[in-house]
């Protein structure tokens, strides 16, 4: 089997995890042959692959048969727009776009022999993968309710110094939700599906001095009459990670560290019309499923991507499916902005005109030199 040959465009924190994955063989049948950074790099002259300063150069270049865009996500549409056009497949780290809108140029750009994947890593976290495998099995009943209280993405104000794209409108297109949550996101619909409607509530800049949110909470509400909330904070320590799950027939709860499911008998349903305890309910049992196993998510992503390229794998992780988690983010700022509910699904240029407001009025914000230590294993949750 042929090694392909991989671009990889942006050298900053996730990029360059993203190389080390690749050179410590965590990676497989996949071989760096061209780097691309706006300027030159300690990390490009270590590696054995040629060098761009401008993406399309390398793009144009003939060295690669894929990308891995790892930039910022203010320039996601270019850059992915631009790789599709030439007919090379992509893989691109989190989010789609700053945008609906944006996103949906992406997936009409490929074309049907492009394989266009995106980083949703937190798929192939065993834990979620098991909770995905009960929801899909029907072992928990009807939908009834849905809860994530996600408060543990704490970041200091040296988070946002040190970048010029960071939390701004210009740059990212929103804060909390496009950046940290949109992992968290992409993780609830995709256990829970896609709401009907949402209403968000968000505090902009209300922990940092950052014009984007930084706090949010979202109303749920799904086609079955289920409920959520979704609770998100980068301005609360320690934080809290609890994601409650419940169905008609029992429930997942997550503590951020163990996994516990509850079966009731009978289900609440059929209990609730034919019991004669006025004060009585379901015998239930729980039981610890929290998976022994660890994953190198990112890594599993990569492999997965090349395999789809090279043996038509089926992708962990589509670009199209990063619509939903981008939908739902793009709705709570919306509803935040109006103070209103935001119906699914989302009028992608309806939302794109009150984006482009902010938009035009933000400016990417002075880089600080203050040096920051940087330990990318902490970063995540």
């Amino acid at each position: 089997m042929s090694d392909l040959r991989l671009g990889v465009i942006g050298l900053g924190n996730i990029g360059q995890q993203h190389i080390q994955h690749i050179q410590s063989g965590a990676v497989e049948h996949c071989v760096i042959t061209a780097l691309a950074s706006r300027s030159e790099s300690q990390l490009a002259a270590t590696i054995d692959a040629k060098h761009f300063t401008d993406y399309r150069d390398l793009i144009d270049s003939n060295l690669c048969d894929a990308v891995l865009i790892a930039t910022p996500t203010m320039s996601h549409l270019e850059m992915g727009l631009y790789a599709l056009s030439k007919g090379l497949h992509v893989l691109m780290e989190k989010p789609l776009g700053l945008s609906v809108a944006q996103g949906q140029k992406l997936l009409a750009a490929a074309g049907q022999n492009s394989v266009f994947a995106l980083m949703l890593n937190q798929r192939v976290a065993p834990v979620f993968a098991k909770m995905k495998n009960i929801m899909d099995s029907g072992d928990l009943g009807e939908l009834q309710r849905t809860h994530w209280t996600m408060t543990n993405w704490f970041r200091p104000e040296v988070y946002f110094q040190v970048s010029d794209w960071r939390a701004t409108w210009h740059g990212e297109g929103g804060g909390l939700l496009l950046n940290q949550c949109i992992h968290n996101i992409d993780i609830f619909q995709w256990l829970t599906g896609m709401p009907v409607s949402v209403q968000g509530f968000c505090g902009f800049g209300k922990y940092h001095n950052i014009e984007v949110e930084d706090e949010a909470t979202a109303y749920f509400e799904y086609a079955n009459g289920a409920t959520g909330v979704f609770v998100g904070s980068t301005g609360e320590a320690p934080g809290v990670n609890q994601l409650d799950i419940v169905g008609d027939k029992g429930m997942l709860s997550f503590d951020g560290q163990r996994l516990v499911l509850t079966e009731n008998s009978p289900s609440t349903s059929r209990y609730n019309c034919e019991t004669k305890d006025m004060f009585g309910q379901p015998s239930s049992k729980k039981f610890d499923i929290t998976p022994n196993e660890s994953a190198n998510q990112h890594a599993i992503v990569i492999n997965n991507f090349i395999q789809a390229i090279l043996n038509s794998e089926e992708l962990i992780a589509p670009a199209k499916q990063g619509i939903d988690s981008l939908s739902i983010a793009n709705a709570i700022l919306w509803s935040a902005w109006s103070g209103k509910p935001i119906t699914f699904p989302l009028d992608a240029n309806a939302y794109q005109t009150e984006l482009n407001k902010r938009l035009d009025s933000s400016v990417l914000r002075k880089k600080s030199d203050v040096k920051a230590n940087i330990d990318m294993e902490a970063s995540y949750r």
